[in-house]
């Protein structure tokens, strides 16, 4: 087919008799020769999301396979449901289509508020209890539909959009005409590990998108052998969706979603974190990693458990030993207990040791400061030190978000902990990031909850330095600054960097 034929396939081309002009493209499916826009309806002044399905009218075989899409999409149009974008119109060559525009089909869907699911992830996977509630409201959808007796064709990502509200949603409909309720099984668990990896796991997903790593039998390999943290049966559950069912794949969504529930559930009563292994970067120093996890018991951790118990068996000065390391290399109230947050430790001197005694009033320097995160994904951990280095040339950077706070966590924040407890008159913040809201909290540990926390001070950022006076509090080894809202340049960007803090102890 000649170049000509698709011309009108541009932004601003329009097509559908004249209707619908193109805006932009969210994608292609190769598969079924398609190409996803948003669009402007002309005569409702609305947006709308258009799955065309392309070739040429004299292929009949390709003609065929339109014509199904079409049908199976009009067919569901009488589905409604959160996680799926209502079908409102179809057109086909004849009946809304010039038959020399190239085009053999076309669905027209209500316009989905939000991001592309490939935006979410660009900069690296999510923490699995993100993925979980981002994932629910799809699957859901998906075992509505198969109990319809509806397919819905959900096994490509860039035919998912982010909703404004943090929920995955079917954006593009249109199921392939050889299409099985099974293909859409497999396509929520790609899309799983593709939220939990980054890659994707099956045929024909989009160009640039790293592919899941296969096995020497070639099976996929667990999310949780890429990133240990990630949890066993949510691992689990990603791989088997994608495996055949004769050797004891996934038949349905509603085992999917009975694993989505369960980690969902855990979270939200346990509010438990995976660890984030420590490691060494050369222009910064050594991290030590503090979670509260519960450990696992996969065969990883048992391996360790025997190792640790031959240890204690045979060498108990060699225990000890390593107890004097502990308490050398790290700094810690408590002992680690179930329940809190992950928090990421630099020492903010060239050799690790420990800051001198502060003096009696003025800026009183900590011994360690790391990232605080109630996810599994601290953002730049490595640089927390930065922001208390003395040298207002270096930073500590949050990660950029698409969407803001609290669609993919709470907030994030930077804990700092001092030789001896202390009472602070207060907390000055050297950033160009305007508008980031803070709040200054007090911890009895590294490692509390957030909700065991107390705020002693809040503040919106200024370009520059912003003093934050503090509220009487009793002394503490622990102060958190906690920031509940990025600052927001424009552009989808939603990002703080923290260049500076000083922190001012009372008379």
């Amino acid at each position: 087919m000649s170049s000509g034929v698709h011309a009108a396939l541009v932004p601003g081309g329009v097509i559908g008799n004249g209707r619908y002009r193109l805006l932009a493209k969210s994608g292609a499916d190769a598969r079924s020769n398609a190409e996803l826009w948003r669009a402007r309806d002309g005569q409702l002044n609305r947006d709308v999301a258009l799955t065309i399905l392309l070739g040429d009218l004299a292929n009949g075989e390709a003609a065929a396979r339109a014509r199904r899409t079409v049908e199976r999409a009009m067919h569901a149009s009488s589905f409604t449901h959160p996680g799926v974008s209502r079908v409102i119109d179809v057109l086909t060559p004849g009946t809304g289509i010039r038959p020399d525009e190239g085009i053999l089909g076309m669905v027209i869907a209500e316009w989905t508020q939000g991001t592309d699911l490939m935006d979410l992830i660009a900069e690296g996977p999510l923490p699995a209890g993100a993925a979980t509630r981002l994932l629910e409201p799809l699957g859901a959808a998906i075992e509505g539909a198969h109990h319809a007796g509806l397919v819905l064709g959900a096994d490509h990502p860039q035919r998912i959009r982010v909703t404004s509200d943090g929920r995955l949603r079917l954006a593009f409909p249109g199921p392939r005409p050889d299409a099985i309720a099974r293909d859409d099984v497999k396509g929520l668990g790609a899309i799983l590990y593709l939220l939990l990896t980054g890659r994707w796991a099956l045929p024909g997903g989009p160009q640039g998108v790293p592919v899941a790593p296969t096995g020497p039998d070639g099976s996929v390999v667990a999310p949780n052998a890429l990133h240990p943290y990630l949890p066993h049966d949510l691992s689990s559950v990603a791989v088997r969706s994608l495996e055949d069912t004769s050797v004891g794949g996934i038949r349905t969504s509603a085992a999917i979603l009975q694993v989505l529930d369960q980690i969902a559930a855990e979270e939200a009563q346990t509010a438990l974190l995976s660890p984030v292994s420590s490691s060494r970067d050369d222009d910064d120093d050594e991290q030590v990693v503090w979670t509260t996890q519960k450990p696992r018991q996969d065969k990883q951790t048992k391996k360790k458990l025997w190792i640790s118990v031959a240890v204690l068996a045979v060498a108990t000065l060699t225990v000890i030993v390593w107890l004097s390391v502990q308490i050398v290399g790290f700094f810690s109230d408590e002992p680690t207990k179930g329940g809190g947050p992950t928090v990421v430790i630099n020492q903010p001197g060239s050799n690790g040791q420990t800051a001198p005694p502060p003096a009696p009033a003025g800026p009183v320097q900590p011994g360690q400061i790391g990232v605080y995160d109630v996810t599994n994904q601290p953002d730049s951990a490595n640089q927390a030190s930065r922001a208390v280095d003395g040298n207002a040339g270096t930073f500590w950077r949050t990660d950029n978000y698409f969407q803001p706070f609290p669609t993919l966590k709470p907030g994030i924040g930077l804990m700092a902990s001092f030789a001896e407890p202390v009472k602070l008159a207060s907390v000055t913040v050297t950033s160009p990031s305007k508008g980031t809201k803070v709040e200054i909290r007090v911890a009895s540990a590294l490692d509390s909850p957030l909700e065991e926390t107390k705020v002693i001070g809040v503040a919106d950022l200024s370009d520059g330095q912003t003093q934050i006076q503090l509220n009487e509090h009793e002394a503490t080894g622990h102060v958190l600054i906690w920031i509940t809202q990025l600052a927001s340049p424009g552009g989808g960007k939603n990002q703080t960097e923290i260049r500076e803090i000083v922190y001012t102890r009372a008379q």
